[in-house]
């Protein structure tokens, strides 16, 4: 399988050796990113306003490769404050997000200076997937 990686000046800076997506074909990954404006690095207050800005910033990772948040199969969450932020958190995924939902881990992390970090794993519409492309084993079952 071959794979690309992209940065983009539309993303906040990476804080390390990383890329921004890695484009697999079908499968496209993330990496976590947090509530840093790219132009100015800016980071809003309040867990609402966090959860908004790291949505966007998901948004524009998946643009670079023409996906979108519909695509979007998997999220992982880190939240600072699990217990106190989730509900809010929550709220504002859940109207971003559209049904059906992708699968969801939310965990409580130490975070640097943010209250929430999301990576995602996203799928290509329509991409055939490497079960699509096998016969299927004996008795039906592939």
């Amino acid at each position: 399988m071959t794979w690309t990686a992209h940065t983009s000046a539309d993303l906040p800076t990476p804080a390390g050796p990383y890329s921004h997506v890695i484009d697999a074909g079908a499968f496209v990954w993330t990496a976590g990113f947090g509530p840093q404006d790219p132009a100015t690095g800016e980071i809003p207050e309040g867990i609402a306003a966090q959860t908004e800005r790291v949505i966007d910033n998901v948004e524009r990772a998946l643009r670079t490769v023409g996906l979108g948040l519909r695509d979007v199969v998997k999220a992982t969450v880190h939240l600072q404050h699990l217990d106190r932020d989730f509900a809010a958190y929550n709220e504002v995924y859940g109207r971003r997000f559209q049904p059906p939902y992708p699968v969801r881990t939310t965990v409580g992390s130490t975070l640097a200076g943010i209250l929430v970090e999301i990576d995602v794993v996203a799928v290509r519409p329509g991409a055939p997937s490497e079960r699509d492309q096998h016969s299927p084993a004996p008795g039906g079952r592939s």
